[in-house]
């Protein structure tokens, strides 16, 4: 889902973004382990889509949480990688979906109903602790993208588990997994955006600061 903002020059992080990415940090990891297993378990595509989703923004938050204090130059390049990454992650998922299409596996339903709504209820808490940073700079808005496109994800989850319950085929299970992908790569794209106009800004306005008068 692509989306669009101004960029607003921010040379420190707001107070409180380390602890709530902290708790996006630890949640993440969690739900990793977790949806990592249940994927395998349940053989769903959309499911090990969402586990390694969680991986991504947990090395997201590591990044975010290591340049959290260095200049806007910094962070923005940050979320310039960030968002390749989620582009890439994209990328990934339709890959993996074209490649269970021929196997013509089905997924195990209720696994990935009861592990999808767990996750949903994760990434909604992380998403409403990061909801005030939304309009931040490039770092902190792909920091919120993430769990917002997280909590989305969850949500189809769900819906393709009872898709797959009530028909039988992994058809829903590898459209949500599409969409998903799209929706990585729209995010992802948009991050960059705003990273590149982030290290402009902080590019521009670093001459004017440290340069001096001469006497």
């Amino acid at each position: 889902m692509a989306c669009s903002c101004s960029v607003p020059v921010s040379k420190t992080p707001a107070p409180g973004f380390r602890k709530a990415l902290w708790l996006a940090l630890w949640v993440n990891l969690a739900m990793f382990l977790i949806e990592g297993v249940a994927s395998l378990q349940s053989g769903s595509v959309s499911l090990l889509a969402d586990a390694i989703d969680f991986f991504g923004d947990s090395a997201n938050y590591i990044l975010s949480l290591t340049v959290l204090s260095m200049d806007m130059i910094w962070r923005g390049y940050a979320a310039l990688f960030k968002g390749l990454t989620m582009a890439l992650f994209g990328a990934a998922v339709w890959a993996r979906g074209l490649w269970t299409l021929q196997t013509g596996t089905t997924p195990e339903a209720i696994t990935m109903g009861s592990v999808g709504l767990l996750a949903l209820v994760a990434n909604v808490s992380v998403a409403l602790a990061l909801f005030r940073f939304r309009s931040g700079d490039a770092d902190m808005r792909s920091v919120w993208l993430c769990s917002r496109n997280d909590a989305i994800g969850n949500i189809a989850v769900i819906i393709a588990a009872a898709g797959v319950f009530g028909t039988g085929s992994a058809w829903p299970d590898l459209i949500v997994a599409g969409m998903m992908g799209a929706l990585a790569i729209t995010a992802g794209i948009s991050v960059v955006r705003h990273a590149r106009a982030d290290i402009v800004t902080a590019r521009s306005v670093a001459p004017a600061t440290t340069s001096k008068p001469s006497a």
